[in-house]
This record gives structure tokens, C-alpha cells and sequence, in this order.
């Protein structure tokens, strides 16, 4: 059981932005059906991929062995902590919704389901993770470990380098840039 629990320590960004993609496609057509029940399933692939990333979820297995295999270039390995931070952020959004739903609140359900489509539509169409974003104020206030995530942890030296050293300068405190944070 302990081979099965727990989270990969990179992920490619590829099967990030599939996973985001199906959950902007299911979480959609909850919204679009008006069937807040949909998203039972969505809910338990969030937990899923929380507790073992992509081994427990359907559409983490798909996204994984099945699409990002037929994508084009090279992988892009990203720190896994903030991504787990993410799934968490979206079992949230997606058990909070359900609740809302049970307690008649729809309009609050709809709302969340929508903040949902809106997270993940950035992740999955413009490859911004807001959880990714938000790991490293975590680190530095001491509420995530940056041995998760030492990218994470070092954001704030690069960012103090470029306030001190003009654009484009080659300074090896700025390093190269990354892509996409995640």
C-alpha cells in the first residue's frame, strides 16, 4: 500500500494541463446540463490524485499513458508538491460544490463549479497553475516545505536578483527562466 500512496516528486506539465483539461470538460458540462451530481466523479479523481497522483485516477492514467505519450517534444518536468497543491485546491472546490448542491444552495453550487472551470481553464489552455503560484508564499511563510518544492524556495532570491539587476542581465543569481511555474 505504501508503493501506491503518495505523490510523484516531479510531473511532467503535459499531463498537468490534460488532467486540467478533462476536469474543464467534465466540471463544464455539469454546468451546462445543470447536474451538480456530476460532480461526484470529478471529486474523486481530485482525491484520487491527491493521495497517488496519477496512479488511482482515471483520468490521470489517461492523460499519462495514453495522451501525453502522442504529444510532440520533450517532457517538462515541474515540481510535483505545488500540483498536489492543486488537486487539493480542486477536491475543494469540487466536494464544496457538491455539499452547496445537497443543501440547496445551486446558485452557490454553480459558483463554485464555475471558480473550478476558471482555475483549471487557466492551467489547462494557458498553462498558468494558481496553485503553483501561491506554493511559494507558502514556503517562505513556513506553511509548505521547500525541500517539496527547492524551485519554490528559491523564488524569492530570484526575485529580490531581478528587482537589483536590470532586464535581460545574465546574473547567475537570476538563472535561466523557466517556461511555466507549473
Amino acid at each position: 500500500m505504501s508503493s501506491v500512496i503518495g505523490f510523484p516528486r516531479t510531473v511532467d506539465e503535459r499531463a498537468a494541463r490534460v488532467v486540467a483539461g478533462g476536469v474543464v470538460t467534465m466540471t463544464a458540462t455539469s454546468l451546462a446540463t445543470d447536474q451538480p451530481w456530476l460532480m461526484a466523479p470529478v471529486a474523486a479523481g481530485f482525491a484520487a490524485r491527491v493521495l497517488t497522483g496519477p496512479t488511482l485516477s482515471p483520468l490521470g492514467q489517461l492523460a499519462t499513458r495514453v495522451v501525453v505519450p502522442r504529444l510532440p517534444g520533450p517532457p517538462r518536468p515541474t515540481p510535483g508538491a505545488p500540483k498536489r497543491l492543486a488537486q487539493a485546491m480542486g477536491l475543494t472546490m469540487s466536494v464544496a460544490s457538491l455539499a452547496l448542491a445537497a443543501g440547496g444552495h445551486r446558485r452557490a453550487s454553480r459558483a463554485a463549479r464555475l471558480a473550478l472551470v476558471g482555475a483549471a481553464g487557466l492551467e489547462a489552455f494557458a498553462g498558468v497553475c494558481l496553485a503553483c503560484k501561491m506554493f511559494p508564499l507558502l514556503v517562505r511563510v513556513g506553511l509548505a516545505s521547500e525541500a517539496d518544492c527547492p524551485e519554490c524556495a528559491n523564488i524569492w532570491t530570484r526575485l529580490s536578483a531581478r528587482v537589483h539587476h536590470p532586464a535581460g542581465d545574465p546574473s547567475p543569481a537570476i538563472g535561466p527562466a523557466r517556461a511555466s511555474m507549473g
